[in-house]
C-alpha cells in the first residue's frame, strides 16, 4: 500500500520536552485519528512534517519527496487546518477567495462559495464578527477548497456544537472518497475518530505508542474488570496496563478473544479511545 505521508525516528529537543524516534505511516486514502493528551507532541508532531519548525532529526516523506524540500508542488498539494490558526480578523470570507485565487493554481471560488451557503457564513462581513465556531468552520473550508490530496487538521473540530462536527466530519468523508487522498486528524474528541478513522497513532510524552487500524484496537483490544484474587492470577504477558479501582481492577488486554479462552471470561469490555489513552497513560504494568 503506498503511503501519502511516512514518519521516520522523528527526533525535536526543547529545554522541557522532546520528541522521540517519531514513526508512522499514513497510507494513500485513509483516515489517520492522531491522539494523545494535552502536550504530548501532536502539534509539534505536525508542525515538523508541514516544516514550521526547524532543526529536527529523522526523516518525513509526504507525497514520496522529502519534506525538507518543501516546494510549490507539496504546498500546493496539502491542506492544513491549526489548533492556532487564525485570519487577519478585518479580513471578509471575500477577501480570503481572492487571495488565495493567487497562491494556489487548483483554488475553487464555487467550492468555497458552495460550503460559505452550507455553513452559513456571510461572504462580506469581517471574521472579527464571527463566532469560534464560525472561524473554525472558515478555516476548514479554506483548506479543502484548492483540492489538496492531504489534509492535516489540528483540532478541526474544537468550538464546534454537535451539530456542525458532524457536518465536517461529512465533509472529510466525502474528501477521503477520492481514493488519492488522506487526511491526518489530530482531535481530542475520540468519539468523532471512533466513527471515521482508519488508523489510530497515540503519542504520550513525546513517544508513539501505538499505530494500528481502528478496527484492532475496538475489536481485538478490551477491558477486564475483576477482583484483587483474580488479578493476581494473569501473568503480566498477558495484559499491557490496569488501574486499581476501590472495589476492583481494570486491565487492558490486546486480545480479547485469546484472553478469554485462557482465564475462562465470560465477559470483556468493549474498549472505547478514552478508555484507550486513560489505561496507557494512567496504568500501571
Amino acid at each position: 500500500m503506498e503511503n501519502i505521508l511516512e514518519i521516520n525516528n522523528l527526533c525535536k529537543k526543547y529545554d522541557n520536552f522532546e520528541l522521540k524516534n517519531i514513526s508512522f505511516k499514513l497510507p494513500k486514502g485513509m483516515i489517520m485519528g492522531f491522539i494523545g493528551e494535552n502536550g504530548a507532541g501532536k502539534t509539534t508532531t505536525i508542525k515538523a512534517i508541514l516544516n514550521i519548525i526547524k532543526n529536527y532529526s529523522g526523516d518525513i516523506k509526504i507525497f514520496g519527496l522529502d519534506n525538507n524540500n518543501y516546494d510549490s508542488k507539496i504546498k500546493e498539494d496539502i491542506g492544513v487546518v491549526l489548533d492556532d490558526m487564525f485570519f487577519p480578523e478585518i479580513l471578509t470570507p471575500k477577501d480570503i477567495n481572492n487571495t488565495m485565487k493567487s497562491i494556489y493554481k487548483n483554488w475553487d471560488s464555487k467550492m468555497f462559495n458552495n460550503y460559505l451557503n452550507d455553513f452559513k457564513l456571510n461572504n462580506n462581513k469581517q471574521i472579527k464578527t464571527f463566532s469560534k465556531g464560525m472561524r473554525k468552520k472558515l478555516e476548514i473550508i479554506t483548506a479543502i477548497s484548492h483540492h489538496p490530496k492531504l489534509l492535516i487538521l489540528d483540532e478541526p473540530t474544537s468550538g464546534l456544537d454537535p451539530v456542525a462536527r458532524a457536518e465536517v466530519i461529512d465533509i472529510f468523508q466525502k474528501f477521503i472518497q477520492n481514493d488519492d487522498c488522506s487526511i491526518l486528524l489530530s482531535s481530542h474528541i475520540t468519539t468523532d475518530l471512533e466513527h471515521i478513522a482508519d488508523y489510530i497513532t497515540f503519542i504520550n510524552d513525546g513517544e508513539i505508542v501505538l499505530s494500528k487500524t481502528c478496527d484492532e484496537l475496538l475489536n481485538r483490544y478490551g477491558i477486564v474488570k475483576c477482583t484483587d484474587i483474580e488479578f493476581k492470577k494473569i501473568s503480566k504477558k498477558d495484559y499491557i496496563k490496569y488501574k486499581k479501582n476501590k472495589y476492583n481492577y481494570e486491565v487492558l488486554v490486546d486480545d480479547k478473544k485469546s484472553f478469554k479462552n485462557k482465564y475462562n471470561v465470560d465477559v470483556i469490555d468493549r474498549i472505547t479511545l478514552d478508555d484507550l489513552m486513560v489505561l496507557m497513560i494512567k496504568g500501571m504494568k
